[in-house]
């Protein structure tokens, strides 16, 4: 009975935690520099030393992805520059065309 009363209260105390992309990021560059061993900085992040090892192998497998991609704020000014261009003209052909349509009487 007092066995099943711990394993009661050791699940409601353990929750899994979520760690956001900068911490795993932050975490994996400090594992590549290898100043600290994994047990380190297993007891430094309060990380277990599995999941340093899983986040390190994928930073290193997605790091060419940085370079691949334009990054959205370069992206978003090409797409603002062309639509700034359209609008001009567009004006253009819209003020031409009421000049034509007041000539024709229209």
């Amino acid at each position: 009975m007092k066995k099943s009363n711990l394993n009661l209260q050791w699940k409601m105390k353990t929750s899994r935690r979520k760690f956001s992309g900068a911490f795993k990021a932050q975490v994996a560059i400090e594992a590549l520099k290898e100043r600290d061993s994994l047990a380190e900085l297993s007891k430094k992040f309060e990380v277990h030393p599995n999941m340093i090892s899983k986040w390190k192998q994928e930073f290193l497998e997605r790091a060419a992805e940085v370079f691949e991609t334009k990054s959205p704020d370069k992206q978003a000014q090409v797409d603002i520059d062309r639509l700034y261009s359209k609008i001009g003209q567009l004006e253009m052909e819209r003020d031409f065309l009421k000049k034509v349509s007041k000539k024709l009487g229209l």
